[in-house]
């Protein structure tokens, strides 16, 4: 079976299960022993895998450094808040989280228009705040991780205490929120990056899921039912979704 088949129908099984419960009903007739429940699901499909950078987008606890060439009292240095915004002399606290550096130097300029003559405000990046990443299956501590600098899959698993003996890992399965918000997925040869510093290690972006799966298992069921349905729409969805505000 096709790997994004056998991925998808894991993925759509446990929501097709939790939508049965929440319609309140079931049928109770008895179950024949020859009747067999029988379910087709798409195939959700992963969108084509790119290196490419995209633009930098904030995040709470990034420093910020702004600058107001014709207003230099007002050059400082924020720190983006738990609820995504900056605080600012003179102006209503403005989103940064999920803007890029063009965007949020467009959304200043504008908040300041109103109490400067055509300001032209500049936004650089100060420093950040650390990768936030999850690691699962055949690892030491599963879990998600907050990772300093720049980080690759390789070091997310060490971080999260190692390869377990029933690790395969040859095919560390990463997984990505791509530029227009599809997924993208892709394996890794980690095994090969343990002895060879040339090798692909997989620089990690924020949100980026590293699952080992167990050794000699094709598929990876499993962790799609623990941490798609367990763990990402609680955490995962937060970061995608939770910075819509203005």
């Amino acid at each position: 079976m096709h790997r994004r088949t056998i991925l998808s129908a894991a993925i759509a099984l446990p929501f097709a299960a939790s939508g049965l419960v929440a319609c309140g009903h079931v049928d109770r007739e008895p179950i024949t022993p020859t009747a067999r429940p029988t379910a087709t699901f798409s195939d959700i499909g992963y969108a084509d895998w790119s290196d490419q950078e995209p633009d930098y987008r904030f995040y709470p606890g990034d420093e910020v450094e702004i600058t107001v060439p014709s207003a230099v009292e007002l050059n400082k240095s924020v720190v983006v808040q738990p609820d995504g915004r900056v605080a600012l002399p003179l102006i209503s606290p403005v989103m940064a989280a999920d803007r890029t550096i063009g965007e949020l130097e467009a959304s200043l300029t504008q908040a300041y228009a109103s109490q400067l003559l055509r300001p032209q405000v500049r936004v650089s990046i100060k420093s950040t705040a650390p990768l936030k990443v999850f690691v699962g299956g055949e690892v030491g501590n599963p879990g998600v991780y907050d990772m300093a600098g720049d980080g690759d899959a390789l070091r997310a698993v060490i971080q999260a205490g190692g390869f377990k003996t029933s690790a395969k890992r040859t095919s560390v399965i990463i997984i990505r929120r791509g530029p227009n918000g599809r997924a993208m997925l892709r394996t890794a040869d980690l095994l090969t990056g343990m002895t060879n510093g040339r090798a692909d290690l997989v620089p990690l972006r924020r949100f980026d899921v590293v699952y080992v799966p167990r050794s000699g298992v094709s598929e990876a069921g499993l962790f799609m039912q623990q941490y798609f349905r367990d763990l990402l729409p609680i955490s995962f969805s937060y970061a995608v979704n939770g910075f819509n505000g203005n």
